[in-house]
């Protein structure tokens, strides 16, 4: 399993929101490639980035930015927000982005979702990201009527390399991971899982492992930033999951 350590981009810097809110945006790191640089000193080795800008207003605003991460580390990354045509996904395929994780084209346009897999191939996951079970789209400022485990059922044997399963509810309030319902829709599908969305503690990171089938791995974000999780210990411990 692996341990996804969170950079979401707004505005250049790296911050941390609550449920998607920008109005609860904290600063954590004015220099994301600094922090990205930090996150592999400490052993990881993946990094999952979103540029929140991109998410909310559509357009690529961090692109140089990542670039650098890409440049001046040797992480495995993924990365999603905003990405919405499949020029924009060859865009960051032929810099060198290892995955590229799309969330309302997933709900919006599958036919270009499907399009991504047959001329790309490998290194596409979708991001249901829930709200009472229905997946929100456009940096979840929309609420669809798509319900989350109908949708990710649709998507089992396309190709799709993961689905990134966020509860909104618990993200960034670091009150645990929605255990339950990740469970739930990890039994649902063959796609593998990763959790992602409150994760407050190592304990509640042996949980995940333990009980959630098919998991991938687990992003964590504000419990890093706040001192809650040490990274060595998270990555050792999923490492031998």
């Amino acid at each position: 399993m692996n341990f996804y350590p969170a950079i979401d981009i707004r505005m250049g810097n790296c911050v941390r929101l609550e449920k998607g809110n920008v109005q609860k945006e904290k600063i954590f790191n004015p220099n994301p490639v600094v922090q990205a640089q930090e996150f592999e000193k400490a052993g990881c080795e993946w990094l999952h980035i979103v540029d929140l800008d991109g998410a909310i207003g559509g357009v690529q605003t961090n692109s140089e930015i990542i670039k650098d991460i890409r440049l001046k580390t040797g992480l495995k990354i993924q990365l999603g927000g905003g990405i919405r045509n499949i020029e924009t996904i060859k865009f960051w395929k032929d810099l060198g982005i290892d995955r590229v994780i799309l969330g309302t084209l997933a709900v919006t346009n599958r036919e270009i979702v499907m399009n991504a897999i047959e001329k790309l191939g490998e290194g596409i996951g979708i991001a249901l990201d829930s709200r009472a079970n229905y997946v929100a789209t456009n940096g979840w400022v929309e609420d669809s009527s798509k319900n989350i485990f109908e949708l990710a059922k649709s998507y089992e044997e396309t190709g799709i390399e993961v689905i990134i399963f966020t509860d909104i509810d618990k993200d960034g309030l670091m009150q645990g991971l929605s255990l339950d319902r990740t469970k739930a829709l990890a039994e649902k599908v063959n796609i593998p899982i990763i959790a992602s969305g409150g994760l407050n503690g190592i304990n509640d990171l042996k949980k995940a492992k333990d009980i959630i089938p098919n998991m991938d791995g687990i992003i964590c974000g504000k419990a890093l930033y706040e001192g809650k999780i040490d990274i060595r210990n998270a990555v050792k411990i999923l490492k031998h999951a």
